[in-house]
């Protein structure tokens, strides 16, 4: 009989998420809305539930209610065999302050760890898109007897510069430094045009960890993060690794979308990463049943289209109404309407929106309960919109929750 380890799943859900402003003014960044019947944080919840994991804390903080409740509400496993999702909010067990770092996040919360008593703590962040199969990455930290294993991702050296970057020694396997967006990023062993770029996904032997962790907690210089306090004192010790996200086999994957992972911590990446869903062959796929994203879906009746309304390269939510308007190349989420001789092209718009007639939404995103009046128009004019608005520097105009265009925010 072989007795599998024993794992608990924390899920690093406190950031603030400023680059995202305004879609984090009223919400904690792995509680915005993706792909029309997401939010951020149920593709990590998805992939450790998927491989197995099911007992999993979600450390929260910032702005947490809507995610607290996202988790309470469509995170719901069988409590009868002792599976669950659970949102951790800062309770201020070792004396009266909030979380100072994702370190402190964990040692605060160490209460978890010692009643679960598990053999190894996998440690994700929640606010990155993509599919991965953690129980591959943990096999990988048992084999190799490492403390700690990161989870790298291969990107081009230019732009690895954007990124928390690991440094390997010649085995391609040992990490020799992990390093905070240097300006010349040291590549991978067998490619010298190609970094490995930190995913901030990481696997810990238990013991290991909460030894580290008071460590760190006494040590007044530090800054009590994960990637740059903790992993950094196991790099020291030579007992961390990287794993090569590309050795991840998801099932289902297409070969356009396979190891895919997007960072959506600023607005234009969080656009782009919605127009990687609409193209014919999406270069990231959420129709794949195998290892599919898990959520709650609205209880609304499916999309309908009246008046020769259309969608051309687009997704569009339950409940939502097109009616004699035309939507191209956006994606398009539950209980929205949009009026007769509307368009709407390159767009990201979330739940409950209106958009009336005529008017003309082009390269935005429109948060929750967006208001377009009749033959009013948003992202035509940038100039025009960053007087009102919040435009990305790629030209991006971003309307925060129940605006009104025309209004301001």
């Amino acid at each position: 009989m072989v007795i599998k380890p024993k794992i608990l799943g924390i899920v690093l859900a406190g950031g603030e998420g400023k680059r995202l402003w305004p879609l984090t003014a009223d919400r904690a960044k792995p509680a915005v809305p993706f792909g029309g019947n997401f939010r951020l944080i149920d593709f990590v919840l998805s992939s450790l539930v998927n491989a197995g994991y099911l007992k999993i804390c979600v450390l929260t903080q910032y702005k947490s209610h809507s995610l607290d409740r996202h988790i309470t509400t469509t995170w719901r496993m069988s409590q009868l065999i002792g599976n669950y999702v659970t949102p951790v909010p800062a309770q201020q067990r070792l004396g009266p302050r909030w979380y100072t770092g994702s370190a402190d996040a964990i040692l605060q919360s160490l209460n978890l760890v010692y009643d679960e008593k598990p053999d190894y703590l996998v440690v994700f962040g929640a606010d990155h898109v993509y599919r991965m199969d953690p129980a591959q990455m943990v096999a990988d930290h048992i084999a190799t007897g490492a403390e700690a294993t990161v989870a790298g991702i291969r990107v081009p050296r230019r732009e690895a510069t954007a990124f928390g970057v690991i440094d390997t020694a010649a085995d391609g396997i040992k990490i020799a430094g992990f390093l905070e967006k240097p300006a010349d990023p040291p590549s991978v062993p067998d490619d010298p045009n190609v970094a490995y770029a930190s995913m901030g996904n990481y696997v810990f032997s238990t013991s290991s960890l909460i030894e580290a962790l008071k460590v760190d907690a006494n040590d007044e210089s530090s800054i009590h993060d994960m990637g740059g306090n903790i992993i950094p004192m196991f790099v020291n010790r030579g007992t961390a690794h990287v794993y090569d996200f590309a050795r991840n086999e998801v099932p289902g994957a297409t070969d356009r979308d396979r190891g895919y992972w997007r960072d959506v911590g600023t607005l234009d990446a969080y656009h782009d990463a919605h127009m990687d869903l609409v193209s014919i062959e999406p270069i990231f796929n959420l129709y794949n049943r195998d290892w599919p994203i898990l959520s709650l879906p609205p209880t609304l009746p499916p999309a309908k289209f009246v008046q020769d309304g259309t969608a051309r390269d687009s997704m569009i939510g339950a409940g939502t109404i097109v009616s004699g308007a035309t939507v191209t190349r956006s994606v398009v989420s539950d209980d929205v309407r949009i009026a007769s001789g509307a368009r709407v092209e390159g767009s990201v718009i979330l739940p409950g929106v209106r958009i009336g007639r005529n008017a003309v939404v082009r390269h935005s995103i429109l948060d929750k309960n967006v208001v377009v009046p009749d033959g009013a128009k948003v992202g035509v004019d940038v100039e025009l919109d960053s007087d009102l608005y919040t435009v990305s520097p790629g030209g991006i105009t971003v309307v925060g929750k129940g605006a009104t265009i025309g209004q301001g925010t």
